[in-house]
């Protein structure tokens, strides 16, 4: 078996994101993206088995040069105005076109939650390093049972859900987070 280039791999992302850009995720295809890239169909197999293993590795490409460009966005000094533009940013990257290709991958759904997974932990960790640069979060509010992993998964799993929902209550969800985090006044 042939050695894979990751030169050519890149090259085929390339065009792959091409064509889906100018005629739509649907004329992404093996055949579309040959000609594209100017090689043999049987080369686009070595590397893709079939269209949604290219949608896949689209969308992975995406999240992960998503997740590269999201420090800069994150500019507020106190943890909750810091998961507010992380929310904001992830949101319009799934309405621009993370969107689109995500609800493409009807038939890798599984598989592509699995390869996600990586993401979502790069993105836990961003998290937990806001939570932890942030002096005025309370720090008797850790013990055994609510640790800052359990609150920081707690928090992915409900913005996830907040970033699928149509009308998300964002506000209500900050709020949650604000009061559990920092001094309450009485």
């Amino acid at each position: 078996m042939r050695k894979k280039n990751d030169t050519l791999r890149s090259t085929l992302l390339d065009a792959a994101r091409q064509i889906a850009d100018t005629e739509g995720l649907e004329a992404v295809n093996i055949r579309s993206l040959a000609g594209k890239a100017g090689v043999a169909a049987g080369t686009v197999y070595n590397y893709f088995s079939d269209k949604d293993e290219i949608l896949l590795a689209l969308t992975e490409e995406y999240w992960r040069q998503t997740l590269s460009r999201m420090p800069a966005v994150i500019t507020a000094d106190s943890f909750c105005g810091q998961l507010l533009e992380i929310f904001a940013f992830l949101k319009e990257q799934i309405e621009q076109s993370a969107g689109r290709l995500m609800n493409s991958l009807g038939n890798v759904e599984t598989a592509g939650y699995a390869r996600m997974a990586s993401m979502q932990s790069e993105l836990e960790t961003a998290i937990m390093k806001c939570l932890e640069q942030d002096g005025k979060v309370r720090g008797e509010i850790w013990n055994e049972t609510f640790t800052k992993e359990q609150f920081v998964r707690f928090l992915m799993m409900n913005m996830l859900m907040l970033l699928k929902s149509e009308k998300p209550d964002i506000d209500f969800f900050f709020e949650i987070v604000r009061r559990t985090i920092y001094e309450t006044k009485a």
